[in-house]
């Protein structure tokens, strides 16, 4: 493992240090910081010329921010003459801009996409897009990897019946993710047909399945400000479901989304991952978190040896 390198921002050093844990390695010592007038510093600390270097930043808020430092530690990687650059990203911010819902309006993602191209980077770690599609925006690999095993993990260990068990679908188009969801917990699955109202509000029209007695998990992507969250949490409870849970890729947790959760008595717990930091400060006691460490080590250890990484993106 002479030859990789893993070098982390400021967007989520707890999580890359944990991915260096799990393959055995250290850290490469770098300096992130600013300018006096706020500019970003960057410099690589440690020799990596010839080296597989793997930048970890997810996009997270502050997103330009993290963006911009993802950037900056791309061309620094470029210049220091790393023979490999892989940008892991575990949460691809502006992911919802991925296409024109509206006139005169941009294709962020694309944007992005291009940036992070453009910088120097020569492959892309990510994990759980909010559209699939966003993989061909990039010119370069994209490795495209799943949170439901971590995930799956954690609620098999709350050994929660199966007979009473549903997956819930948020909206339409999550379906194929809730699918996979209820085929790994042996439940049955439920959808939420509900009518976007705003970027950020939503309406419940119907439940498309029995959640009557049930126990139910929702599954999604992104939660933000939960409202859609809460809602569909609500509606499930009306239509006779015991207990309601959530499955979330990445807490974004904005606004005023902590008061939303802490304040909805039939959800039971949110469980997300660490591809965005849960500062303390965020502290809730309905929110757990899981590691994706091992699984982006896993991936990290694959890439660098020219393993197939096929079986972890099933």
């Amino acid at each position: 493992m002479d030859g990789l390198a893993i070098v982390v921002g400021n967007a989520n050093p707890e999580l890359g240090k944990r991915i260096c844990t799990n393959l055995h390695i250290s850290l490469t010592k770098a300096l992130v910081g600013r300018f006096s007038e706020g500019e970003i510093r960057v410099q690589i600390l440690e020799n990596i010329r010839g080296k597989d270097t793997f930048i970890v930043q997810p996009t997270c808020p502050p997103a330009n921010d993290n963006l911009m430092e993802l950037l900056v530690l791309i061309d620094a990687a470029r210049r220091a003459s790393a023979k490999r650059i892989t940008a892991v990203l575990p949460y691809y911010g502006y992911a919802r801009q991925d296409r024109k819902d509206k006139p005169r309006v941009p294709i962020t993602a694309k944007l992005v996409a291009n940036l992070i191209h453009g910088a120097g980077a020569n492959r892309v770690l990510t994990m759980d897009l909010h559209a699939s599609q966003i993989q061909g925006f990039f010119d370069i690999p994209v490795d495209h990897l799943y949170a439901i095993h971590s995930l799956c993990d954690y609620f098999r260990t709350k050994n929660l019946d199966r007979r009473k068990l549903v997956v819930v679908s948020p909206d339409v188009g999550s379906i194929k993710m809730a699918r996979a969801y209820s085929k790994r917990l042996g439940a049955s699955l439920a959808v939420v047909d509900k009518r976007r109202m705003s970027p950020e509000k939503t309406e419940v029209m119907h439940i498309l399945g029995s959640v009557r007695n049930k126990i139910a998990v929702i599954v999604d992507d992104i939660v933000a400000t939960a409202g859609s969250l809460v809602e569909a949490a609500e509606s499930l409870r009306k239509k006779g479901a015991l207990e309601v849970y959530a499955a979330i890729s990445h807490g974004v947790l904005s606004g005023s989304a902590l008061q939303r959760i802490q304040d909805c008595s039939v959800l039971k717990e949110v469980v997300i991952t660490d591809s965005i930091p849960f500062r303390k400060t965020k502290s809730n006691p309905k929110i757990t978190t899981v590691t994706i460490a091992p699984l982006l080590a896993d991936a990290i250890y694959r890439i660098h040896n020219e393993a197939s990484i096929s079986c972890l993106f099933e």
